[in-house]
C-alpha cells in the first residue's frame, strides 16, 4: 500500500468513524446544546469533537483528490518490513493486554504489557524494567483509585479480591 492509498484510507476511516459517533450521541437521546442550570449536555464534547474530526476528515480527502500534500503525491511504500515487525509486534501486545483487562485485571495486565515492552522491544535492563513497572502501576492506582475515585477493572474474582487489602488498608490507617 502506497502512502497515497494510506492517507485517503486513514481520512476515509475517521470520517466514517466520526459520523458513526454523531449518530450515536443523537440516537442515544444525549443532549448536545446547553441544558439551562446545568450547563453543556452529556451529548456536547462527544458530537462536537466528532463533528471537528468529521470535517478535518473531509478536508484530509479533499487535499487528498487535489494533491496539495506531499503525501497525497507519494506513491512510495508506506511501511517498510522492518517497521512492519514493530507496528504487529504492538498491535499484538496492545490486544493481548486489552483481553487480559477482563482475566487479570487493568494493572496486572498494564504491568505485563509495559515490562513486555520495555524488556523485549526497548531491551532495557530487568531493574529498570521492574522498577518502571512498579512505579508505573502504582502511579495508575494511585491516580485513578485514590484521587479521581474511578475503580478500574481487576479481572476475575480472585485477582479483585487480592486488591482488597490495599483498599481496606487505605481507608482504615491512611483515610
Amino acid at each position: 500500500m502506497s502512502t497515497r492509498t494510506a492517507e485517503l484510507l486513514a481520512g476515509i476511516g475517521l470520517l466514517v468513524f466520526s459520523l458513526v459517533l454523531m449518530w450515536t450521541v443523537y440516537t442515544d437521546g444525549l443532549t448536545i446544546g446547553w441544558v439551562d442550570g446545568r450547563g453543556p449536555g452529556a451529548g456536547v464534547w462527544p458530537f462536537w469533537l466528532s463533528l471537528g474530526m468529521a470535517l478535518t476528515s473531509v478536508w484530509t480527502v479533499v487535499r487528498w483528490f487535489r494533491r496539495t500534500t506531499a503525501e497525497s503525491r507519494n506513491e512510495a511504500p508506506y511501511i517498510d518490513s522492518d517497521p512492519f515487525a514493530l507496528v504487529a509486534i504492538s498491535f499484538v501486545s496492545l490486544t493481548v493486554m486489552i483481553f487480559l483487562v477482563a482475566i487479570v485485571g487493568t494493572y496486572i495486565s498494564i504491568a505485563l504489557f509495559l515490562g513486555f515492552y520495555m524488556k523485549f522491544i526497548g531491551k532495557h535492563s530487568w531493574r529498570m524494567t521492574v522498577v518502571t513497572v512498579i512505579g508505573a502501576v502504582i502511579f495508575i492506582y494511585f491516580l485513578f483509585e485514590w484521587q479521581l475515585t474511578k475503580y478500574l477493572p481487576k479481572g476475575l474474582p480472585i485477582f479483585e479480591d487480592g486488591f482488597l487489602w490495599i483498599d481496606n488498608f487505605r481507608w482504615e490507617y491512611l483515610m
